[in-house]
């Protein structure tokens, strides 16, 4: 795959992830007492509610400068992994309701992979 055709295809999913993660932590920063309530209902402490919430619209943002393309995404894997586990363990449905986490985490996955250092050939 070329240099431009990698970049092309990491922009588009950047795009799309930062739309995604922005939309899902503004959702949860706007119904901030449902979403201490849903992580409280899972035994997780409140203050983990904002930090999810502030990491996905923080992470979605960083997606979008490239500076911090790799950091926002690793970040974000954090948070998906942990959403994965928790509808593996807790959350009702189990993974079937936990397709677009996973489908997330992959994503996320392939932008780290596509905006690795380049690497020399001596």
């Amino acid at each position: 795959m070329s240099a431009s055709t990698r970049n092309i295809i990491a922009w588009i999913l950047q795009g799309l992830l930062a739309l995604a993660f922005i939309a899902s932590g503004g959702r949860k920063l706007l119904d901030m007492p449902g979403t201490v309530g849903m992580f409280g209902q899972l035994g997780m402490p409140a203050v983990l509610a904002y930090m999810v919430a502030i990491g996905e619209v923080v992470g979605g943002i960083g997606l979008l400068i490239p500076r911090f393309v790799r950091l926002a995404a690793a970040g974000l894997l954090l948070i998906m992994i942990g959403a994965v586990i928790m509808h593996a363990t807790k959350i009702p449905g189990g993974l079937t309701n936990g397709v677009p986490a996973m489908v997330l985490l992959a994503l996320l996955l392939v932008v780290l992979w596509l905006r690795r250092p380049a690497t020399t050939v001596a």
